[in-house]
């Protein structure tokens, strides 16, 4: 018998058993499936992380992209996704290695998984949890409803004030649909989106009046890096 006839063959077996051809997702295909990683983690961003140079992206649950702002309770702007982004590494740097076991792969190529810490706390609900991320039903069917439920009673996290859900505002922003090529380099920084100060337009130094406050925009506006021209983390020199 050829290989053609016994491949029909098979067809044929399987489409009267099942009825049809289950549906073929073509990136699983060409990819191999990976039963999980385990490792020490840098964080991209607040739902995707990166282990032996393999991007992992949290299953089921959608955090502020890294460029993403929303308002505090006093309705000042301030960086929801970097934020995000700091409390998934203070939660993962406390209990090392995650482990993330797979489920599928995404567009941008990346592992999508079910992660959890050394101590099997599972981080997508941590997230949420937290109100550091959200749960998205599209994917993850309501599976983390009761700790988003819990996170909004609490007005913790993003629920202190208003914000776009992330799949909204990566609708809005087409250069923060695709997720950041390098992890974001977190910083442990006291954030002071209630000192007064707001993100409205201030472009430049000479309309800046102090170093604290240069050092504000630097840290907390989309805008801030142009007061730092050299890079070296100081804005507006002549002020500090």
């Amino acid at each position: 018998m050829t290989v053609a006839a016994f491949a029909a063959l098979v067809t044929q077996f399987v489409m009267h058993n099942s009825g049809s051809l289950p549906e073929i997702n073509l990136q699983n295909l060409i990819k191999p499936k990976l039963v999980a990683i385990a490792g020490v983690a840098s964080v991209i961003d607040g739902d995707t992380i990166e282990v032996h140079g393999q991007r992992i992206r949290f299953n089921g649950i959608d955090a502020p992209e890294s460029k993403q702002y929303c308002d505090d309770a006093k309705g000042f702007e301030y960086p929801c996704g970097r934020r995000s982004a700091e409390a998934l590494d203070a939660f993962l740097a406390a209990s090392r290695p995650v482990q993330c076991t797979f489920v599928t792969w995404d567009r941008y190529h990346r592992f999508v998984g079910d992660c959890r810490r050394a101590d099997g706390v599972s981080v997508a609900a941590w997230m949420v949890e937290h109100g550091q991320a959200l749960d998205w039903p599209l994917y993850s069917l309501g599976s983390y409803a009761p700790q988003q439920a819990k996170a909004q009673a609490a007005k913790i996290g993003l629920w202190v004030g208003n914000f776009e859900p992330p799949w909204d505002w990566r609708s809005s922003h087409t250069d923060g649909a695709a997720p950041p090529s390098q992890p974001l380099g977190i910083v442990s920084r006291k954030l002071v989106a209630q000192s007064g100060n707001s993100c409205e337009p201030r472009r430049t130094c000479k309309q800046i009046s102090s170093c604290d406050e240069a050092q504000w925009y630097l840290q907390n506006c989309s805008w801030g890096g142009k007061l730092d021209r050299d890079g070296d983390g100081v804005a507006c020199e002549t002020l500090c």
